[in-house]
Formats: C-alpha cells, sequence, structure tokens
C-alpha cells in the first residue's frame, strides 16, 4: 500500500487541500477511535467475566464452609461418646 506524498507546506495555502487533510486526519482519528472502543468493550466483557466468576467462586467457599462445621461437632461427640462406653464398660467388669 503506497502512501500519497504529503503535499508540500506552500500547497496549504489551498483551501480544497487544507480541506483534503484535514479529512484524512478525521478519517485516522475516527478509526483510531473504533479500535481502542473496540479494545475497552473486550476489555469491560473481560472484566464482567473475572467477576461472575468471583462471585460463583464466593458462593461455592461459602456452602464448603457451611458444610464443614458439622463434621467436627460430629467428631467431637463420637469421641465423648466412645469415652462414655469405655467409662461404662470399664465399670461394668
Amino acid at each position: 500500500m503506497n502512501e500519497p506524498s504529503s503535499p508540500s507546506p506552500s500547497s496549504f495555502s489551498d483551501p480544497t487541500t487544507v480541506a483534503l487533510e484535514l479529512e484524512r486526519l478525521r478519517g485516522a482519528v475516527e478509526a483510531g477511535f473504533a479500535r481502542v472502543d473496540g479494545s475497552l468493550a473486550l476489555l469491560v466483557q473481560r472484566s464482567d467475566q473475572t467477576d461472575r466468576q468471583l462471585a460463583n467462586h464466593e458462593e461455592r467457599l461459602d456452602a464448603l464452609e457451611r458444610s464443614r462445621w458439622p463434621l467436627a461437632s460430629i467428631g467431637a461427640l463420637a469421641a465423648v461418646a466412645t469415652a462414655a462406653l469405655t467409662v461404662w464398660g470399664l465399670t461394668a467388669r
């Protein structure tokens, strides 16, 4: 792709040349903004996905924490029951 040669500074006195250059500059700026806008939209989408994953992990962690506490209580009750049965068995002899 060949870029057209830029006009010489003396040709900027012609209003049509200035208008053409401004139009080309406007097109380049619009293309740059479109590219940046697309990149920002992608970043927002990734941020939303990360937020959903984080919320999902928080829910799973909360569920694990809620289901974990009875295990310690059940273990303690089993130990107390075993100790009571052992004491009862030793005193019954």
